[in-house]
């Protein structure tokens, strides 16, 4: 429900590791709703999801500490720098400063890491939040459109980096209006009832 409004009902997907689903729907159709309800950031009026056997209900706290949710917002304080910005979402996820490095280096952020995020574009603020999936690794990526300002070659970066993640199983829901550059999706349209 948004406010008194059902936005979907009767969805049902599947996901196993190393597969990727993309949602799709107009503007309004419920995408972002759909993400942060698989995240565990909005109450599901009814339904129920699983990971790994086990309803995400029973144990919230251990289902959140399997997922990394890049919301369409990008998520970083103004006023740290790029380094200190992954370096707080590494530490939240529990995972220490050890991939702090490569995830700037994965997402041409080497060169700015001492730069306050107030001072970066889109599209570099865009690069330094989606450096926390390298930086804090987890098996399930929620997306929301994760190409949102990026150039070309950063959208490359992203396939990159969403191709070696399901390749080591990792699982990968993301919604967007654009192009991916995934092989092997599954798409699930809201509205719909079953993904394809």
């Amino acid at each position: 429900m948004r406010g008194e409004r059902l936005v979907f009902e009767d969805i049902s997907f599947s996901i196993k590791q190393g597969e990727a689903l993309v949602l799709r729907g107009p503007n309004g159709s419920g995408k972002t709703t759909f993400l942060r309800l698989i995240a565990g950031l909005l109450r599901r009026e009814a339904g129920h999801l699983s990971w790994r056997g086990t309803d995400v209900a029973e144990d919230p706290e251990a289902w959140r500490a399997e997922l990394c949710f890049v919301g369409h917002l990008d998520g970083i304080k103004s006023l740290f720098t790029v380094a200190e910005n992954v370096s707080f979402w590494a530490r939240l996820a529990g995972k220490g400063d050890l991939r702090i490095g490569e995830a700037l280096d994965r997402f041409g952020l080497a060169d700015l890491s001492d730069v306050p995020a107030r001072f970066l574009s889109a599209g570099q603020r865009r690069r330094v939040g989606l450096a926390r999936l390298v930086a804090a690794p987890v098996p399930v990526w929620l997306l929301d459109e994760p190409t949102v300002s990026l150039d070309v070659e950063s959208v490359a970066t992203l396939a990159g980096v969403m191709k070696e993640h399901r390749a080591a199983g990792g699982l990968i829901i993301a919604a967007t209006h654009a192009d991916l550059n995934l092989d092997d999706v599954k798409t699930l349209a809201l509205g719909s009832r079953q993904a394809s």
